[in-house]
């Protein structure tokens, strides 16, 4: 699988790892627990809807892959007498 916008990824994560220590702080001192459940629940969340995403798009990229093969296989553009460079 392909990771595009690796910087991207990492400030994903590790404003996801603030969040949960600030969570985490709003359990330990009692205070707030609904904001603290309702930041897990968030954060939980989007983590699971973006790499959803992510699994979405790599199967939407192989079957384009898998289509545009096929097209080419079909035409003929892909027969090894239209080789320049055989080896």
């Amino acid at each position: 699988m392909e990771v595009p916008g690796i910087r991207t990824w990492v400030i994903f994560y590790l404003l996801s790892f603030v969040v949960l220590l600030w969570a985490a702080f709003l359990t330990m001192t009692g205070e707030m627990l609904w904001v603290s459940l309702m930041l897990l629940l968030i954060i939980i969340g989007v983590n699971f809807v973006v790499v959803y995403k992510q699994f979405k798009d790599q199967v939407s990229r192989q079957e384009l892959q898998n289509e545009f093969t096929r097209q080419l296989d079909r035409t003929g553009e892909n027969s090894e007498s239209d080789d320049p460079f055989k080896h």
